[in-house]
């Protein structure tokens, strides 16, 4: 079996980055979710969170945690480093598997999709075909960011990727679902925001006094289906 490559680096004193590469990729990013899935279950001395992205998993740990429970010469990234390695070895190169589909209901109405027609016409086709190409996908979250339970998900098809808004809207609605390039998002919450707006979401995505307060996780697929 061809072994992982990765690399490991410092982002500051308590923080540390594993990158299996730079692209979007759903096995590199099971690879990200099992290593975060490992880390949460075996935390390493220090731990504090990890914070799995498209194809890398930031570290956060206490570093002086991890320096008194080894009392050796190595710095605390050394100690980390050599236990995360430790870890990586365990982690098992395999097609990704099989998730549950989440279905998420769209409006595509003219009040909550203000960029669909600039989509449509972005990428010479008409606001049907848009939605019909959108509608036939099946999306990977492939990490949560920007608000709390922002989905970044993919791959939107070419055809009709289209690119960030130069000038980002002041508000975007609670619900609204939006175009990045390749990505597609759902906004959680009011927010300001860069994205092509093709549609609106009911779905609550974010619950703080749930556990997990967070409707969606990384590895999920998401089919969204046209509301009535």
């Amino acid at each position: 079996m061809e072994a992982l490559k990765y690399k490991i680096f410092p982002i500051a004193e308590d923080a540390l980055t594993v990158s299996f590469g730079n692209r979007i990729s759903s096995d590199l990013n099971e690879l990200v979710n099992q290593l975060s899935a490992q880390i949460e279950s075996n935390p390493i001395p220090g731990f504090i969170e990890c914070a799995p992205a498209y194809s890398s998993l930031t570290v956060f740990f206490d570093l002086l945690a991890a320096k008194r429970k080894f009392r050796s010469s190595l710095t605390a990234f050394e100690i980390v480093k050599s236990l995360i390695e430790i870890e990586i070895q365990k982690l098992k190169i395999t097609p990704s598997p099989a998730h549950q589909v989440i279905e998420i209901p769209v409006s595509f109405e003219r009040e909550h999709a203000p960029d669909l027609e600039f989509v449509a016409a972005a990428n010479d086709l008409n606001v049907v075909e848009v939605k019909e190409i959108f509608l036939g996908a099946t999306y990977r979250v492939f990490m949560l960011g920007f608000l709390p339970g922002f989905p970044y998900m993919g791959e939107v098809d070419q055809k009709i990727a289209t690119p960030r808004k130069e000038i980002p809207r002041e508000r975007v609605a609670k619900g609204s679902v939006g175009i990045a390039g390749t990505q597609t998002g759902i906004y959680p919450l009011e927010s300001p925001g860069g994205w092509q707006i093709i549609g609106r979401t009911n779905v609550q995505l974010f619950t703080p006094e749930k556990n997990p307060p967070s409707y969606l996780n990384p590895g999920d697929l998401i089919k969204f289906i046209e509301s009535e």
